[in-house]
């Protein structure tokens, strides 16, 4: 569930916190969405660095989110994640549509 969304000029960043799952994952959808909608921004970041458990939901979170920033012409970032976390990402191919870095700082 995404704990803020911060939207300055053509960018939107979700910071995501707690698990998660398929439980949690659709709220986090709608919200990131919402913003998305709104703001059309040309970049979009999630950041996982308070996340403390993911299942496949995240992996289905980010490609969905990939899908609408790109209506938009969109690019994406993911960042702040656990070394697992990053794991699964490149494994499932993430990297072909967005960004990965394992922390924020990682960032250029």
């Amino acid at each position: 569930m995404p704990t803020k969304v911060i939207c300055e000029k053509e960018s939107v960043t979700a910071y995501l916190s707690g698990e998660i799952d398929h439980h949690n994952a659709p709220a986090a959808r709608a919200i990131i969405d919402t913003y998305i909608q709104k703001s059309r921004p040309k970049k979009l970041t999630i950041d996982f660095s308070s996340v403390s458990f993911m299942d496949s939901s995240g992996i289905g979170l980010v490609m969905g989110r990939f899908k609408n920033i790109a209506d938009y012409g969109g690019k994406m970032d993911i960042t702040g994640l656990s070394p697992q976390a990053y794991k699964v990402m490149r494994l499932s191919g993430i990297e072909k549509i967005a960004r990965i870095y394992k922390r924020k700082e990682d960032k250029k």
